[in-house]
């Protein structure tokens, strides 16, 4: 091959990338209206004729056939005729119903709160401000307590994406050797749920605001795990609960910045007793950029757009702990639940 055709095969190929992510944001808003108009579930398990969903779902024909075009070229459906369609597993998980289902983790991040001030990147990397306080003049936490439908989106989805954790953590970590657990930011309880079953002997306290505390009631009743853990509400900002040898910290310190974040932890370091640990569970940036899954760098900028944190590296971590007097003892990346890692750090 020649210098003329290898350029010719890269500009081939770059075109098709830059084209492929350019309708990234048509793609997302494919999904969400498949999700609002019930897609899946008027398909069921089996086969249905584009007519028949549209009349289900009280939308036109033509364009309801073209939207399932749409989602059968994204691998979401199959379609078996011109007009006779199924659903695939990966579009199964669309169904609200699913025991896996991802259905309010579209709607979430699909929502015009979180999209609008993704318009606004650009401004973000200029200045180095959250788009989202701009455009809507109060932080993402505060629009999300004046908003209890998308609040409880949030909620869901954030229960949805933390099924793989739930399944890896228990076994990734040893917590036989501790009395109690606080899950700091712990949400609808679902990783707690999961520590608790595996580890009887274990205790358990779901700390959270009032808001994100909205579904855990329910995850502990649908466990049988209510005499076992207890529900605190408050504010990681002001003071954690005091009593548990482990403090969990999934997802929470890439909402906030590293000042914000010290304070988090340092809340948990003054609290901790001899021979606690505080675990915090959250995607670990290799300290240059390789061939692994973009999302988690889209992530990044999700955080910068939308509330101001960050993703970090070990390195990153390292120095937010070390300010919050703790000591980084190991960074364990969670293979089965990509791309999370496992901080383990006791008292400095």
């Amino acid at each position: 091959m020649t210098n003329t055709e290898v350029r010719a095969a890269q500009t081939a190929a770059g075109r098709e990338l830059v084209g492929r992510l350019a309708f990234g944001s048509m793609a997302a808003h494919t999904l969400r209206a498949a999700v609002r108009l019930e897609v899946v579930e008027l398909i069921g398990d089996g086969l249905r004729t584009a007519a028949e969903v549209a009349d289900a779902a009280r939308t036109a024909h033509q364009p309801t056939t073209r939207l399932l075009r749409a989602l059968t070229a994204l691998g979401l459906l199959t379609q078996h005729a011109p007009d006779t369609f199924s659903v695939t597993p990966a579009g199964a998980l669309l169904a609200p119903g699913h025991p896996d289902s991802l259905a309010s983790f579209v709607r979430m991040f699909t929502d015009p709160a979180i999209v609008r001030a993704w318009e606004h990147l650009d401004s973000s990397v200029r200045t180095g401000e959250v788009a989202f306080d701009s455009v809507f003049g109060r932080d993402f936490f505060s629009h999300l307590a004046e908003h209890p439908e998308l609040s409880a989106d949030f909620n869901v989805a954030m229960s949805q994406v933390v099924t793989d954790t739930a399944a890896v953590l228990p076994r990734a970590f040893d917590f036989s050797r501790f009395a109690s657990v606080t899950d700091v930011g712990g949400g609808s309880g679902t990783l707690l749920a999961a520590l608790l079953e595996r580890y009887p002997g274990l205790a358990g306290v779901v700390f959270d605001t009032p808001h994100g505390l909205a579904e855990a009631a329910q995850t502990l009743a649908r466990h049988g795990l209510e005499e076992r853990c207890s529900l605190v509400a408050g504010d990681f900002f002001h003071s954690v609960p005091q009593g548990s040898d482990v403090y969990l910290v999934k997802s929470i310190l890439h909402d906030w910045t590293d000042a914000q974040a010290v304070t988090i932890l340092r809340h948990c370091r003054q609290v901790l007793p001899p021979g606690g640990v505080v675990l915090i569970v959250e995607p670990v940036l290799p300290e240059v950029v390789g061939t692994e899954d973009g999302g988690v760098y889209l992530s990044d900028l999700n955080m910068m757009v939308n509330v101001g944190g960050r993703e970090r590296t070990r390195e990153d971590f390292e120095g937010l702990c070390r300010q919050a007097a703790l000591h980084v003892t190991s960074v364990t990346p969670l293979a089965d639940a990509a791309p999370y890692s496992l901080i383990e750090a006791v008292a400095a």
